[in-house]
């Protein structure tokens, strides 16, 4: 079948191919994973608060998901309300100085 496909050929989706399968069991066989040492720097309490900030920082997308955008479309019977909120700049920074003492 020149040009096309032919069915079932191939490796099937998301299987790895050998270069990335033999460097996952590299990684395994090594005991420890990156993810794993950035997991245990963000967890030590005695490791300081910037580093572990910054182990976090790096773990974060491996763990959680990013958020993906979505436009927000109006519907013209039921308008979009909008409400403008005023922010007491001394509350805020006490609650930061708060929660920044307790680190």
């Amino acid at each position: 079948m020149r040009g096309g496909k032919r069915p079932n050929a191939g490796r099937k989706a998301g299987a790895p191919n050998k270069a990335s399968a033999a460097r996952e069991a590299a990684v395994k066989a090594s005991g420890i994973t990156p993810l794993d040492y950035l997991l245990k720097v963000m967890r030590n309490s005695a490791t300081p608060t910037a580093m572990r900030l910054d182990a976090a920082k790096a773990a974060a997308p491996y763990v959680h998901p990013k958020l993906s955008s979505v436009e927000l479309k109006g519907d013209p019977e039921n308008p979009v309300e909008q409400r403008v909120t005023v922010v007491d700049e001394k509350a805020v920074a006490a609650a930061v100085a708060k929660v920044e003492s307790d680190y």
